[in-house]
This record gives structure tokens, sequence and C-alpha cells, in this order.
């Protein structure tokens, strides 16, 4: 019930908000279309994607909070994800991106956080409680400001300010700020697509799909390797310089990891609108799998390896480099690795049941691998891959589907 009151208060406010005047609208009337409520999607918070981007539009954005959002956006990218600044982070640590710590905040004279609040306080007369609970729902909402192309921004160019259509759209229409030959604030509204997104910098009001996932970036390096592939409760762990003990014996030689060293995208998955591409690779195999009898190998388990890659839209046909481990103890014994990507488009968790396979003493046994996706996921490619194919050679590449994946194993 609570819930369902702050939803009712939100939207009576926003509503207020946007057909109020305001000390901040300035310049000729912003034009919204008759039908714009058809067009806009709303969150499962309650807020309208059209009528925030109007919101926005209505603030005296200026080139600080333009250095505001590409602080953020440029963090996010750093961080592994792509070009977003998150209405949680806008909201209670300004600047900061997705995967910050929010004692990263920067210091800023107007944040947009208090543009909002004066904004609502100025055109609504909203108490100080309307206004706290306005911005608690949104930052709250999942929701997020996307600058495609944000990189390429002059440093003086106000923005575009548009949201998330739906449907797979590549176009919307989009409020412009600027400034009239006299120096007045004025917002105009303008027909947007990817090719002005390229031109000019555009902000999209959209959903955040991304926050909860970590990225390769965001891994710390670890200072051991498993060694072990036997059940959780067996597994032993060493250092690199630590020789490792399969049943009291040292093996020939150290393990062999095998790394995901580059990625390239070759076409892009989803409208512009909803940002760059996030790929989920996946494999499934026993790792470091030494044993010599049958009975040895009812020990063994088989383990997922599951991380994401952020392609900014940008980045189209751009080999990217990485350093994502696969598999700590790569063997001999290894016939079959089970392999899986997927472009992440949310919906129920399913998941994909296939088998990875070994070798003992010329024979060949499955080990039975659920490996998880979503079922809205676009699926990339999935099937087995020969463990003879990583080691044709030190650097091997392949394509899956529309993506080229390089691999080495060292």
């Amino acid at each position: 019930m609570k819930t369902s009151l702050i939803r009712l208060s939100v939207a009576c406010l926003l509503a207020l908000t946007i057909s109020s005047c305001s000390k901040y609208a300035s310049g000729p009337s912003i034009y919204m279309p008759d039908n714009s409520s058809s067009l806009g999607e709303s969150d499962s918070s309650g807020f309208d994607l059209s009528s925030l981007a109007r919101m926005f539009s209505a603030l005296p954005i200026d080139v600080e909070q333009m250095e505001e959002v590409m602080d953020a956006a440029s963090s996010s990218v750093g961080n592994g994800y792509d070009e977003e600044y998150t209405m949680k982070q806008l909201v209670e640590a300004p600047g900061c991106g997705v995967g910050d710590s929010p004692t990263k905040a920067g210091s800023y004279a107007r944040p947009l956080r208090d543009m909002i609040a004066e904004y609502l306080g100025s055109g609504t007369k909203a108490g100080a409680q309307d206004v706290e609970e306005y911005l608690n729902a949104l930052s709250e909402s999942e929701l997020q400001i996307y600058w495609p192309y944000s990189e390429d921004w002059d440093g003086e160019e106000l923005p575009i300010i548009t949201f998330d259509p739906g449907y797979g759209s590549e176009y919307n229409y989009g409020y412009k700020i600027g400034r009239d030959p006299n120096g007045f604030r004025v917002v105009d509204s303008v027909y947007v697509d990817e090719n002005i997104a390229r031109e000019h910098p555009v902000w999209v009001i959209n959903k955040n799909d991304d926050a909860g996932h970590t990225p390769l970036e965001l891994y710390a390096p670890s200072a051991r390797t498993a060694c072990s592939p036997l059940h959780p409760q067996g597994t032993v762990e060493r250092t690199s310089k630590t020789p490792c003990l399969i049943n009291g014996s040292e093996t020939k030689s150290g393990p062999r990891m095998l790394y995901l060293r580059s990625f390239t995208m070759l076409r892009q998955y989803d409208s512009w609108f909803r940002g760059g591409s996030e790929f989920f690779v996946k494999c499934g195999a026993v790792n470091g799998f030494h044993a010599t009898t049958e009975a040895e190998m009812r020990l063994y388990y088989p383990s997922v390896t599951d991380f994401m890659v952020v392609v900014k839209r940008k980045q189209l046909g751009e080999e990217i480099p990485y350093n994502g481990i696969i598999m700590t103890d790569f063997t001999n014994q290894l016939e079959n690795l089970a392999f899986l990507i997927t472009e992440d488009d949310g919906g129920t968790q399913t998941s994909w049941k296939c088998s990875a396979t070994v070798k003992v003493r010329s024979r060949s046994y499955g080990f039975d691998v659920d490996i998880p996706y979503n079922e809205k996921d676009d699926i990339v490619w999935r099937g087995q891959l020969s463990a003879s194919f990583f080691q044709e050679a030190d650097f091997v590449t392949g394509r899956f589907g529309d993506v080229m994946i390089s691999f080495a194993l060292e």
C-alpha cells in the first residue's frame, strides 16, 4: 500500500511540475505531441519516461551539469559498463558511475539532484517532504541517463534530451537545449535518431539493465588459482609458486590457463535507445581433470565460468582486448567444452542443458551441465568446442554467430 501511495504522489507531483510555470521555463514553450503518452515506456516504479525527459529539459542545464553526467558516464565505462548515469547515483552520489563507491561523489556547485529539487519546489510549491519522496522514488526507479558517443562531446554544446520509446524504434522526438542570438535559453522539439546522437550530445532516459552484473574490469586479480577440480568441499587452492598436488603427487607441469583475449561485435543487437550490448560468455567444463580411473572420475564436478562483456555502440567491429580467465587448469584429458554466448535482454531465467566431455584411459565420459540464461536473451552462439581447437596455436580466433573471440592457452 505504501508503494502505491508513493507512486501516486510521484505521478501527481510530476504532472503538476510539467504543467506549471517556473522561473526555469524561459524561452519558447516546450512542444509535446498529443499522443506522447502512448509513446513513452513507463518504468515499474510508475515513472513515465517522456515526462521525465520533458522535466530534465526544463532544468537550467549548463556546462557544469554536462560535466557531471560526463564524469559519471566516463567512470561507468572505466568500470566496464556502458555510458550511463543511474538515477540512484544522480540522487545519492553525484558524478559517480556504475560500480563506483559513493565516496567518489564529485563536488558540483549545482548538481542535477539539487536542480530537480529546486524545480519541483518552485514549479509546484510542493513541500520538502514531497520533494524528498520524489527523489527517493527516482533513486529507486532503476532508470538512468544514457549518453551514447559521450567521449566525442566538444565540452560546450548542451544536450538533446529524449527517452527510449520502446518497441525497438530507431527514432523519437527530443528536446534540444540551446541559446538564441541574445543568449536566452531556448528549448526546441527535434527529431532524434542515432546519426543525430553521433553528431550532437544526446541524453536518453531509459532503464538500466546491467548495473546488477559485474564485468571483467571489476574482478580483482586473484593471487591464487584453483588447482583441484574436486567437489567444492575438497577443493585445494595454491599460490602460483606452489606445486599442484593431485592425489598426493605433483603434476608433470604447472596448470595451463585458458584466457579470453579479445572480443569483437559484428552487429548491433538492440535499438540505440537501449544502449550498447551486454554479452555473457559462459563456458561449462571440468576444470583441472586428472582422473586415471572411473572411481576417481566420480569425484569431479563440472563448473561454469560466466562473465559479462559490455560493448559500446561506437565499438562495432572493433577488436576489444580482454584478459578473462575461462579455465585455470586446462588438462589434456579434456575433450569438449560447452560454450554459450548470449546478449542480455532479460526475462525469466532458464537454462541450457548440455554436456562437457573428458577422457579416461581412451574412453570418453560426459558430464551434464546446466548453463543459465534469460528467456528473452539473444542466443549469439551455443554448442560444444573441441579442446583441440584451443591447442592448435598459442593464440586462436573463432567466429561465433556475429561475434569474434580470440583465446590463448598459456
